[in-house]
């Protein structure tokens, strides 16, 4: 007797001609403006200057160079300490409002999520307001005590600020693994006499790592290849303010500025991979998942005190760039005091009627980089989860790699491959206002691309297959069910998308030729150079954190609206 077997879904075996044409466009945009872009910039820095040969002695000139063997040392060291500080910040905060039964963890875990909202660019000028020189700290520890603090002063500076921003990057990821862990484990310890800091040093922070590594590494890299911070705070001695520079001062043909990119790609790569090597070979599973033995320890008395009074510091030296922010926006006169002079709205008038321009210009640049990216990021989730087309899983790593591709070095592989580009009227292709989209489309791919994945992972295929069974096509298919169920990582993608590029300067300070094309980052960056301008820039800067904080805002309403209408989560 014969048994018929049954036959795979055609779908997965072979490719369709939409998925083919998807795949072919996808690849085409990622080769064009990240791929091409990028490998002009390695390209460049490997050639000789007039003759066009192949060579690796700029690579040789850079190390010989005083200046840039210490730039070098200082954008790794910043970054380092960074890393340092911002672990300081967000380990108590982490274990606090997870390992303790800790009255306000949730407003302050949102808390610890605002300064990611604000560019570090911006909370610059006001942490030298703050704690600068004759900044309101110095000027009372002066009056007090005859001494001052060097907070603000060169690297330093940069390491207090960068910390303060990038901490929430340790802070989300290091509370997720803290709640993931089986609490069975720590019982076991402490039945065998473990307890205290060494059951957390041995038992529940090893757990951890994968959580604590994937933040860590993060802040590295963001530090690494931040520009805008350490320019306004007049440290040039590093090395991405020195690839700008010299792209800026010296041209487009300067080898050195390309030879500064490939270092910073290259390190960038390494800190990742340096991550994942430190996990290799060790085993962090648990049997649960923040199942197990031991509820949340009640604080007593006076532990509760000290943890309120930590945490209370913490958080008002977190939120210190968003107050000084604040009250510059209103001063009139804000220098060697401790406070403002007097109050006045005439730096919100001035940013309204001076200045709307620039909201304009974000509003369209965010929005239409947002939708490039759900647009590009769904159909690379869908092409890798419900196909087997050859090429996908390239589409997946190509898309991702622009997380190690520096915003000032996208920007350089900009302007070296289309600048030579002409419309017919002569205009050079790189300094339209497009190309700074697809910058900002680009730079933020991945970030949409991740929430686009893990939604259509959590949409059964058995619904598609039913449908299909129904008499549905496969486009009707995505249509009725599939994009529906995805709409709320659809949505999170947009918003993390547009919100991360409404603040974006790195690639758009190379990119932006008029004023008339600049978005807001630009318009601060230009305001906060003047003291003059300071405090129309923070109005516009707190315009840009209010902006970014609704939009976050109503796509948490849209989505638990989404999830209370498809009955999840009751």
């Amino acid at each position: 007797m014969a048994f018929a077997l049954p036959s795979l879904p055609a779908r997965r075996v072979a490719a369709r001609p939409g998925q083919i044409l998807a795949v072919t466009l996808i690849a085409l945009f990622l080769a064009i403006f990240l791929v091409i872009p990028a490998g002009t910039v390695i390209y460049t820095a490997f050639t000789e200057k007039g003759t066009g040969a192949l060579t690796a002695v700029n690579f040789i000139d850079f190390f010989r160079t005083d200046l840039f063997r210490r730039s070098f040392f200082n954008s790794v060291y910043v970054s380092a300490m960074s890393v340092v500080w911002a672990s300081a910040i967000a380990l108590p905060l982490a274990v606090l409002t997870t390992r303790f039964d800790f009255r306000g963890s949730l407003i302050i875990q949102t808390l610890g999520f605002v300064p990611l909202i604000m560019p570090p660019f911006v909370g610059a000028v006001a942490m030298q307001l703050l704690f600068g020189r004759n900044g309101t700290v110095n000027l009372l520890f002066n009056d007090w005590f005859g001494f001052r603090i060097p907070f603000m002063e060169g690297l330093n500076g940069v390491i207090f600020v960068q910390s303060l921003h990038y901490f929430p990057f340790i802070l989300i990821n290091l509370s997720t693994s803290l709640r993931n862990i089986d609490r069975s484990m720590e019982e076991a310890a402490q039945n065998l006499g473990s307890s205290g800091m060494r059951l957390f040093r041995r038992i529940v922070f090893p757990l951890a790592m994968p959580g604590y590594l994937a933040g860590a590494s993060l802040v590295f890299v963001k530090v690494f290849d931040d520009l805008a911070t350490p320019l306004l705070l007049n440290v040039k001695d590093m090395l991405a303010p020195q690839a700008y520079l010299r792209v800026t001062s010296v041209g487009l043909t300067d080898p050195m500025g390309y030879v500064i990119s490939v270092i910073l790609i290259v390190v960038s790569i390494f800190a990742m991979w340096l991550s994942a090597v430190a996990m290799r070979g060790k085993d962090y599973a648990t049997t649960q998942r923040g199942g197990g033995g031991l509820s949340r320890r009640k604080l007593g008395l006076w532990e509760s005190v000290l943890a309120y009074g930590v945490v209370g510091l913490i958080l008002l030296l977190v939120l210190s760039p968003h107050i000084g922010l604040l009250m510059l926006s209103f001063a009139t006169v804000w220098s060697f005091s401790p406070l403002p002079d007097a109050v006045t709205l005439a730096h919100y008038g001035r940013v309204f009627g001076e200045s709307s321009l620039y909201i304009k210009n974000t509003l369209i640049y965010a929005t239409l980089a947002g939708l490039i990216d759900v647009v590009g990021g769904g159909a690379i989730a869908y092409l890798v989860l419900r196909t087997k087309i050859v090429g996908r899983r390239w589409l997946d790593w190509a898309a991702t790699s622009a997380l190690a591709i520096p915003g000032v070095v996208l920007g350089i592989g900009y302007l070296r491959t289309f600048y030579g580009v002409s419309l017919p009227d002569g205009t050079p292709l790189a300094t339209l206002w497009v190309m700074v989209v697809l910058a900002l489309a680009i730079r933020r791919l991945p970030y949409a691309l991740r929430a686009c994945y893990a939604a259509l992972q959590q949409v059964s295929e058995s619904l598609e297959e039913a449908a299909e069974n129904l008499g549905a096509t496969k486009q009707r298919t995505i249509r009725r069910i599939v994009l529906p169920l995805m709409t709320g990582g659809l949505l999170a993608g947009f918003v993390t998308s547009f919100s991360t590029a409404a603040v974006e300067l790195s690639a758009t300070l190379m990119l932006i030729q008029s004023n008339s094309d600049a978005p807001l980052a630009y318009g601060l960056y230009v305001f906060m150079q003047s003291p003059a301008g300071r405090g129309p820039g923070a109005a516009l800067g707190v315009i840009a954190v209010v902006m970014v904080a609704l939009c976050t805002l109503l796509s948490h309403y849209v989505i638990e609206r989404r999830q209370k209408a498809l009955g999840i989560g009751k």
